[in-house]
């Protein structure tokens, strides 16, 4: 083979896995919210968001059912209410919570994946539970 001819068979193979990769990227989705869901709050809350997760029988309280939040309230989701129950922020230094407080949890995972870097963690946890947020609004039975 000459040398152009093996920059043209280089090039024809690029331009293949390029191909490849744009049709693999379009036929698997990536759901960033339900995969936070599932790691995170399956455990107790269920998959379908209906509680009765694993983890169930270790809580002092019945999780509740993630897919009547709009319902309970008025036909609106509640967005700020979900996310600072989420975030934890409001929750009194010695006071009692079932609920892991994963705002902190983000700031840590954060603090840990950008130890070189100077960094923000606040966008960070921020995306981290908008996602998750969206996520459980289309959990929700209307």
């Amino acid at each position: 083979m000459k040398h152009s001819e093996t920059q043209k068979f280089a090039l024809a193979a690029i331009a293949l896995a390029l191909v490849s990769g744009v049709a693999y990227a379009q036929t698997t989705k990536l759901d960033l919210g339900k995969q936070e869901y599932l790691e995170n709050c399956a455990v107790c809350h269920a998959p379908s968001g209906k509680g009765g997760g694993p983890y169930v029988d270790f809580l002092r309280k019945s999780p509740p059912d993630l897919t009547q939040l709009t319902k309970t309230n008025g036909g609106v989701f509640p967005v700020n209410r979900v996310y600072e129950t989420i975030e934890g922020a409001n929750v009194p230094s010695h006071g009692s919570r079932d609920m892991p407080i994963w705002g902190q949890d983000y700031r840590i995972k954060a603090a840990e994946y950008y130890v070189d870097v100077p960094y923000d963690p606040e966008p960070y946890v921020r995306a981290r539970i908008l996602t998750l947020l969206e996520y459980i609004n289309r959990l929700q039975e209307r």
